[in-house]
């Protein structure tokens, strides 16, 4: 009695991520450029929240993509966010929200109503380990990129340039044709090996740390430990964010060219960046990332619990009235 429904968990898990999506896209803005600034790359760059990422056009001349045309270089997080505010305008900073939504939303409800049921299928087999969290995490987090691969690898080509849908499906049938089925999760591999070591390091920390939070209010222990877990996750993995980060922009570059996507390597891209700036480089951009994540991560589990409990209350109240 009183527990809650997949279609609860799903709204719950929603309006977490539209808060957090508000919240954080301008620390995500400045890591893309951070990251992008010194990458050979003239065309195109990726933009990503943490909940779903997309390639838009860098036309640094006419065209309506005004807000990417930026000046110089930023050294910092703050230099990022005070350059971009005055030079583009405060809305800059909120660039490429509309899309996220339409795609992150969905993505996001998919990845933590998966996570909840199996994480409620294995302890009901196996038990309270502590593992338990981190193997649904990852379970959750490789089926969720699975079935969205091919939609954000759409909306990328998209992005990219200016498509009609008929091109875009003629564009989808060539690739299919030419390449096979499996085109169709290009950038798959990448994704992968960024957020599942993520998942599986934030559901684990996120178990650990939140019963050890001395407070007895559910939305500060879900805050607290969604934020201490997502730092640590978003430290440890940062050198594959840039490698996709990179890599995509690379993807982009030779999606518009007509050249093989499967050329470009992930180890050859962070080769190439500790070659060219040092060991240190593989770390670009790692300040706005925490700034963005540890609370994004924060927001979205305390929102989404709290909105479990709401569920759980509500379906109490309406049983015991019965």
């Amino acid at each position: 009695m009183g527990e809650i429904t997949p279609s609860q968990q799903m709204l719950a898990s929603c309006s977490g991520a539209v808060i957090t999506s508000l919240l954080v896209t301008p620390l995500d803005v400045v890591k893309i450029r951070l990251q992008s600034q010194t990458a050979p790359v003239n065309k195109c760059f990726l933009y990503c929240n943490g909940l779903m990422d997309h390639l838009c056009v860098c036309l640094n001349g006419n065209g309506k993509d005004k807000w990417y045309r930026r000046p110089g270089q930023f050294t910092g997080t703050l230099d990022g966010l005070i350059k971009i505010a005055r030079h583009e305008g405060v809305t800059s900073l909120w660039s490429g929200l509309s899309p996220t939504l339409v795609m992150a939303v969905p993505a996001t409800v998919l990845y933590f109503t998966s996570y909840d049921q199996m994480k409620g299928k294995l302890q009901n087999k196996y038990g309270n380990s502590s593992l338990i969290p981190a193997v649904a995490g990852g379970i959750a987090r490789v089926g969720t990129t699975t079935i969205i691969s091919p939609m954000e690898l759409i909306r990328t080509k998209m992005q990219s340039r200016p498509l009609s849908y008929a091109e875009v499906t003629e564009v989808v049938r060539n690739s299919i044709k030419t390449s096979g089925i499996r085109s169709l999760w290009t950038g798959w591999a990448p994704m992968i090996m960024r957020d599942l070591p993520f998942s599986v390091l934030y559901w684990y920390g996120y178990e650990v740390i939140k019963p050890t939070i001395p407070t007895d209010s559910l939305f500060l222990k879900s805050f607290f430990g969604g934020f201490s877990a997502g730092t640590i996750a978003t430290v440890l993995t940062h050198p594959m964010d840039l490698a996709k980060t990179r890599r995509q922009i690379l993807l982009g570059e030779k999606v518009l060219d007509r050249v093989a996507a499967s050329e470009i390597s992930t180890v050859s891209i962070l080769r190439d960046v500790i070659d060219r700036t040092g060991f240190r480089g593989v770390f670009a951009g790692l300040l706005p990332r925490i700034a963005k994540i540890g609370p994004a991560c924060a927001i979205m589990i305390s929102s989404y619990e709290f909105g479990k409990r709401f569920f759980r209350e509500y379906n109490e109240t309406l049983s015991s009235s019965i």
